[in-house]
């Protein structure tokens, strides 16, 4: 593709109107959300959102996930189930997408949805992104501002080194405040089903429905949603899962109290909420000391749910090139 000059747009008014300007005439930003940045284009518009799955070399099959102002905007592209208005009130705006049937003359290019008669919907609670949409005035389609299939960005650092020459700008928010990508629970049919842990609890969601969604993994050929392919998240190096004993030759990311040894860690204290923030971070860190990655173990409960899913992702064989 052709190389282009990519902003870094200040967080404040004069850089959201020129954000919300690049996005009326078809191009990409990358802005700041509450879990992760994404790669930002007009949903409506179908060069502007295929210009977002060649900037990141995405497949064509996975859906992206649409990014809105006010709930009153998701109600004009999907229809809501009950268990959906119930979640979208107590998660909105939050970490959490929501996967619903499309509405008759939606209006978004069908890239978006991946030939899905589904949407991906989230209403962000990032401040920045919140502004942007409402100056933009329409839905975003915005996936994670990186190479796909590499490690998201926590920082417009981390887009810029993934993605620069390739789109026009970026928003800087500073770091992300969650660090894992949005929960994605499917409420297209009677009974809701969880596609992807992320920055709403699995736990959060079984207490306000009564009991806990399906799991429903998706097919890693022909994804449902986003973030749903086997390899995902990956770092150049090798990535080895729930290690307590590294080689001589792997950099150790510890988690918790007993990782003394460790090059890099997670949480020195054991706290998911601050493991989550750090991540992305980490495996950008980890990933530039070009040796093999071990991970201590997580805890598989709250975000470590979440952390658990990304670091498999990462640590799956990536076909090869």
């Amino acid at each position: 593709m052709d190389r282009r000059t990519t902003q870094i747009l200040p967080p404040d008014s004069a850089g959201i109107a020129a954000a919300a300007t690049i996005l009326r005439e078809g191009g990409l930003v990358a802005l700041p959300t509450e879990t992760v940045y994404g790669l930002a284009a007009d949903a409506r518009n179908d060069r502007a959102v295929a210009a977002i799955f060649a900037a990141k070399d995405r497949p064509r099959f996975n859906p992206l996930i649409v990014h809105l102002a006010e709930i009153r905007d998701a109600r004009a592209l999907a229809r809501f189930t009950p268990g959906a208005e119930a979640m979208a009130a107590a998660f909105w705006p939050g970490p959490l997408t929501l996967v619903l049937p499309l509405r008759a003359g939606h209006g978004l290019s069908p890239l978006v949805t991946a030939g899905l008669d589904t949407v991906a919907l989230r209403l962000p609670a990032h401040p920045l992104a919140r502004q942007l949409l409402q100056a933009f005035g329409g839905p975003l389609a915005a996936p994670s501002a990186n190479p796909s299939g590499r490690i998201s960005p926590t920082s417009a650092a981390h887009v810029m080194a993934g993605l620069t020459g390739r789109i026009d700008a970026v928003l800087d928010g500073g770091p992300c405040a969650v660090g894992v990508e949005s929960t994605i629970l499917d409420c297209s049919g009677d009974h809701p089903a969880l596609l992807r842990a992320g920055g709403t609890t699995a736990e959060g969601i079984a207490a306000l429905l009564g009991n806990a969604p399906a799991r429903d993994p998706g097919k890693a050929q022909a994804p449902r949603a986003p973030g749903q392919l086997s390899s995902h998240y990956a770092p150049h190096a090798p990535v080895r899962l729930n290690v307590s004993d590294p080689a001589p030759d792997e950099l150790w990311i510890g988690f918790g109290p007993g990782c003394d040894g460790a090059a890099l860690t997670l949480s020195a204290s054991g706290d998911l909420t601050e493991a989550a923030a750090n991540l992305f971070r980490i495996l950008h860190e980890a990933d530039a000391h070009a040796r093999p990655i071990a991970f201590a173990p997580v805890p598989q409960h709250g975000l470590g749910q979440a952390i658990n899913d990304r670091l498999i992702r990462a640590a799956h064989p990536r076909p090869a090139t």
